[in-house]
């Protein structure tokens, strides 16, 4: 991994899949909101009315064709208004001289929407939230970010939700 962005490698896949629509959505989005420092509601907003949907186009054009809104919504929301407590799980997952803000962006987007999720109730379980995040880390990255992202998927997983992982 390196200090500079390196932007999306390729597209997630989720056909068939509006849960996952949303979490590449809300990534999307957050990537947004962090790059250009736009309000989690304006983004909202513009993904909502531009680019989820079935009218949206597809994922060559940054568009989200089928997406759960309401999921998409939490996530933006939860992670735009815990930024610093999710931050600050983030930090503690990270190894070495690996900080939040070093991260690729689309990373940092995809490990605080993990975070967010893990950190915020039981559902769905938190071996699915790590396999959804995954899916998508290999969407959109096709070099060592994945298996970085699954490191630390997991080391917040087992923080977190300690008790679905002694069973």
């Amino acid at each position: 991994m390196s200090d500079t962005p390196k932007g999306a490698a390729k597209k997630p896949v989720v056909a068939g899949r509006p849960r996952t629509g949303s979490r590449v959505a809300a990534i999307q989005a957050l990537f947004q909101s962090d790059i250009n420092g736009e309000a989690a509601e304006t983004v909202l907003d513009q993904f909502i009315r531009y680019r989820i949907g079935p009218d949206a186009g597809g994922f060559e054009d940054g568009r989200v064709p089928l997406a759960d809104v309401p999921l998409f919504t939490k996530v933006v929301r939860g992670v735009a208004t815990q930024g610093e407590a999710l931050d600050a799980i983030l930090q503690g997952h990270l190894q070495g001289d690996w900080t939040v803000p070093r991260l690729d962006p689309v990373l940092r987007a995809l490990l605080r929407s993990a975070a967010y999720e893990l950190s915020a109730g039981t559902e769905p379980p938190a071996r699915v939230v790590i396999n959804e995040y995954m899916d998508i880390a290999h969407g959109f990255f096709s070099g060592e970010e994945p298996r970085f992202a699954n490191g630390v998927l997991d080391a917040m997983a087992r923080s977190l939700r300690a008790a679905e992982f002694q069973k």
